[in-house]
């Protein structure tokens, strides 16, 4: 639980983006924006673990509508790799299970990396929040239950080395920066790395960058929130801004407005979907194509 005010007054609808602190879970995060934003209507666009910080992308109000859209985005991380021991979370925090010890050189380790970029299959973590029937898959790990996922496709558009290696015990530790599609675990990286060198690895330290277009520079801190709230409303990235930052968009006209809000099909040239229209920078509707026409998703009040 994170203490904070209650705001003096709603927050406007839109895009929250939280810098997360260490330690505490992304549900954490929801609470205490809840309290400060004093609405109940607060959503996020994918966890972070308790143990990484960084970009947590909150939707507010009617925000929560975006989250959707928001969920599929690219991100960029940055984290700390350590290779030769293997940990039952494959992070820091978990029991070690084994250390294995690492002889690769540098140029072995860069070659592993540059093997783990493009489109590859993985296994996510025992640890990590996948469902299986039901239930998450950290909870019945935690439990003592057996946990087996199926490998998944996801793309890695960079993962490179971004420091020296450092070398003790017989282990490797090194920073790295990776941007990669949703349902990528970089706990998953550092094993996969490890494993393509005859061994293992964990992550010690993870840091999301960019969640989509919204990145850790504009991120805001609790403490920041916190003082926000006692002088008025915290402060959103606004609807319109928030959708067109996060999928192509296209301005409408008075009629086309109209018409989308009825729930009728518009006629606009677009070629990438979904499409937010917008009319005097305002968000009305997130479009999808039917034909040549496009019609309204999602709708948002005035």
């Amino acid at each position: 639980m994170i203490d904070v005010p209650r705001g003096a007054q709603p927050a406007p609808s839109g895009i929250l983006v939280v810098n997360k602190p260490a330690a505490a879970t992304s549900h954490d995060v929801v609470a205490a924006v809840r309290r400060l934003a004093a609405t109940r209507k607060v959503g996020h666009a994918g966890t972070l673990d308790p143990a990484a910080t960084g970009v947590l992308v909150l939707g507010i109000g009617a925000g929560t509508k975006l989250l959707t859209y928001l969920s599929g985005a690219d991100k960029d991380y940055e984290s700390r790799f350590r290779l030769g021991q293997e940990t039952d979370t494959e992070d820091a925090d978990g029991q070690i299970l084994s250390t294995p010890g690492i002889a690769a050189t540098d140029e072995e380790i860069d070659a592993a990396l540059r093997a783990l970029n493009g489109t590859i299959h993985q296994v996510p973590s025992a640890y990590s929040a996948k469902k299986i029937d039901g239930k998450r898959a950290y909870n019945l790990a935690r439990a003592g239950e057996m946990v087996e996922l199926k490998a998944v496709p996801v793309t890695i558009d960079r993962l490179e080395r971004t420091g020296p290696v450092s070398r003790h015990d017989n282990l490797a530790d090194f920073d790295i920066e990776v941007t990669c599609s949703t349902g990528t675990y970089v706990r998953a990286l550092a094993r996969q790395t490890g494993q393509l060198l005859g061994s293992e690895g964990h992550i010690t330290q993870l840091r999301r960058t960019r969640v989509g277009g919204f990145t850790l520079q504009e991120a805001s801190t609790i403490k920041e929130l916190s003082a926000q709230a006692e002088q008025g409303a915290i402060e959103v990235v606004g609807m319109a801004e928030a959708a067109k930052r996060s999928m192509p968009h296209v301005e409408i006209s008075a009629e086309q407005e109209q018409a989308a809000r009825y729930g009728q099909f518009i006629t606009v040239e677009a070629d990438s979907f979904p499409l937010a229209l917008i009319r005097d920078d305002r968000l009305v509707a997130i479009g999808t194509r039917r034909g040549d026409q496009v019609g309204p998703a999602t709708v948002f009040q005035v």
